[in-house]
């Protein structure tokens, strides 16, 4: 009984929306505002220095409870000095002030600060242009379906605060001001897609700068052995592939990266050059040979910020590339763009799974192969002892005999294929032959080289990606960075180069049936699972599916589909004139609609306004005479002083009052919801009299 009192004040208390109901309409649209800022920066939190992250969401803070409280906004002085402190910080972050980087955390804090001076419309305007300012800038880091989708609802959320202060008179609802931004975005987006279609891409001015993107692709241009004592696998997709037919079996899926020939210990570079890159010297056409059918497929990949063009081992011609990019091979079989991927790309390309190559130099004479036997003197002594026995064992062997006892004592040795096989010390080839027996594929496949190599026999590691998965919702193979392997090549003087996989050996599943090992699932996905194996998996592919049209039909919207649409609206040889004629046309058409749109909507009222005109317009049919722009305060005074009969004098006065207090009345209180249909209604139906 002691606490019943506390009980019936807890059933009291307003909630939470009730309290923002009956807040002042500054206090609230300010609260609104703010939200929407902190929903547009949200995103790039991941891409901004940690201070100005924790600034700009100290400044929003502030600025709310400066709103709550109802206290003075900052001095000049507090934001002149937050300036300065932003500049120093981002000098010291970025070393400029300059670029996408540093401008994007100068637009975000600037935003932020904007907002302690919020003392006039005109401060509101600038928060909103700036506001929209850094919802565009989301696009530089992100152009995926999850940041558009944001991205819209910031878009409504900044429109609604931008017609919430066009409406200084009365409390406005912020649902109503939220339906009027949508009816805006939907009139505007006719004109929106046309200038997606029709506007001409001039590439690269299209796209996005050369450090637009930060996507990286589970590759990389060098490979340092025993470095990391846990590999994370990353589920993000790095390719989608379409093939033109039946696919190849999963075994065969082996797309082509850098190619990796200098070992200094510990790390594999290509060629031994500084950067890591390849020549740049295709081979000729009689040293590649071909044969069987081609496999035709579509590729799409994701930006890694590097020039790999991925391509099925192997492809002899060149990827067809939209507008006027071109490829390039290397001298090991590598397909090379002549700028880095910043943006997602397409491409169709043919390879061929039966092949040879490296049988001889490009010049025309033998193979010089001591690029490809060359080790560091000094390390892993164990594996060249156990390269001389090899030898010594299998004397003049061919190159694939070694090939094969490699493999052999791969499979009975009880070697094992881990993600956590411990950082290795100085001897990495040493330590997994005969101590840890356990790594991932950049081990196995370094401990097969150097072997390889300690035999005599010439060999190097291919990186890329291998396997995939099929999704059944759109027909597409997902190339995921998990996927991400590398594996070996051996020269033999009557084939060339030949594949070896030795983490097959290792982990047949690894390689043919797709059991892979995969990263844990986080908490719900784990729950979904548990409830449903299937749903999990379902769920995953229609989003990924989803993504992928996003992928196809919006981020790879290229010139070359510009100019098949409009061939396909009637226009041969289309050219840029005749893009310009086509968006010229439609923008004049809808320049042409909004004048009809502006003159209709100018002979029309606010709805609030139309019905005090037509009670206006009634009392003087009724004899009650008043000034054409009165309002219904003073209308009230007329009708009191009229000679209408008291019902309907009593009447008309509750109903005019009603009138100003749906206008004028704060949010919540009596009479304020009563809506104007409903006023309507009751204004048609009250017993006039009639003429005389």
């Amino acid at each position: 009984m002691l606490n019943a009192p506390a009980a019936g004040a807890r059933a009291r208390r307003p909630s939470f929306l009730a309290r923002l109901q009956h807040l002042p309409r500054d206090t609230r649209d300010t609260l609104f505002l703010l939200v929407v800022i902190g929903w547009v920066i949200l995103p790039q939190i991941a891409h901004l220095p940690t201070w100005c992250v924790g600034l700009a969401a100290g400044v929003l803070v502030w600025r709310g409870w400066l709103a709550l409280q109802n206290k003075p906004l900052p001095s000049r002085w507090w934001l002149a000095g937050l300036l300065v402190v932003t500049l120093v910080a981002t000098w010291a972050s970025h070393r400029t002030l300059l670029g996408r980087d540093a401008g994007v955390t100068l637009v975000v804090v600037l935003l932020a600060l904007k907002t302690l001076e919020l003392r006039a419309r005109r401060d509101a305007l600038v928060v909103f242009f700036l506001g929209f300012f850094a919802m565009l800038t989301n696009f530089f880091y992100s152009q995926s379906l999850l940041t558009a989708a944001a991205m819209v609802i910031a878009l409504l959320g900044l429109l609604t605060a931008l017609i919430n202060a066009h409406r200084p008179v009365g409390q406005p609802s912020l649902r109503e001001s939220a339906l009027m931004a949508g009816k805006m975005a939907l009139a505007g987006a006719p004109v929106m897609l046309a200038l997606f279609v029709f506007f001409p891409r001039f590439a690269p001015l299209w796209g996005l700068p050369s450090d637009a993107l930060t996507g990286k692709s589970g590759l990389s241009s060098q490979m340092e052995v025993g470095a990391m004592a846990k590999l994370a696998l990353d589920e993000r997709v790095a390719a989608r592939v379409k093939f033109d037919g039946a696919p190849p079996v999963q075994s065969q899926l082996y797309f082509r990266g850098p190619v990796l020939s200098h070992f200094d210990g510990r790390n594999w570079t290509a060629n031994g050059t500084a950067d890591g890159m390849a020549a740049t010297i295709a081979p000729g056409p009689g040293d590649l040979q071909v044969s069987g059918e081609p496999i035709r497929y579509q590729m799409t990949i994701e930006p890694s910020q590097q020039p790999w063009l991925l391509t099925l081992d192997v492809a002899p011609k060149a990827p067809e590339l939209p507008g006027n990019q071109r490829a390039r091979m290397t001298a090991d079989m590598q397909w090379l763009a002549y700028r880095p991927i910043t943006d997602l790309l397409r491409y169709r390309t043919e390879s061929y799974a039966d092949f040879q190559y490296g049988l001889k130099r490009w010049d025309g004479r033998p193979a010089d192969m001591r690029e490809y036997l060359r080790l560091p003197s000094g390390f892993n002594p164990r594996t060249q002892a156990m390269a001389d026995d090899l030898r010594a064992r299998l004397g003049d062997a061919d190159a694939m005999a070694y090939v094969r006892a490699a493999l052999e004592r791969l499979r009975t040795g009880g070697y094992e294929y881990t993600l956590e096989p411990g950082v290795a010390g100085r001897e990495t080839a040493d330590e997994f032959w005969f101590d840890t027996k356990a790594g991932f594929c950049e081990h196995i496949s370094s401990a097969f080289v150097v072997l390889m190599r300690g035999a005599g026999v010439p060999a190097r590691i291919v990186t890329g990606f291998q396997g995939g998965e099929m999704n059944n919702v759109d027909g597409y193979w997902t190339v995921r960075n998990a996927d991400a392997h590398a594996w070996a090549e051996v020269w033999t003087a009557e084939r060339g180069w030949v594949r070896v996989d030795p983490t097959g050996a290792v982990s047949p599943g690894r390689v043919g049936q797709f059991q892979r090992l995969r990263a844990p699932d986080g908490m719900v996905a784990g729950a979904l699972g548990t409830l449903s194996p299937t749903l999990l998996a379902q769920l995953r592919a229609t989003w990924e599916a989803v993504n992928n049209r996003w992928n196809q039909w919006v981020l790879n919207y290229t010139q070359s589909r510009q100019f098949d649409l409009m061939e396909k609206l009637g226009i041969s040889n289309p050219s840029w004139e005749d893009l310009a004629k086509v968006l010229a046309g439609l923008l004049i058409v809808a320049a042409l609609g909004g004048m009809v749109w502006a003159r209709w909507e100018r002979s029309q009222h606010d709805p609030w306004l139309r019905l005090l005109h037509k009670a206006r317009q009634r009392l003087a049919d009724a004899g009650v005479s008043a000034p054409p722009q009165a309002p219904p305060r003073e209308l009230m005074r007329a009708v009191e002083a009229s000679a209408l009969a008291d019902p309907l004098r009593a009447e008309l006065l509750r109903w005019l009052q009603a009138l100003e207090r749906q206008r004028y009345a704060a949010a919540g209180s009596k009479g304020a919801a009563t809506s104007l249909a409903t006023l309507g209604r009751e204004f048609q139906q009250m017993a006039w009299p009639r003429p005389a």
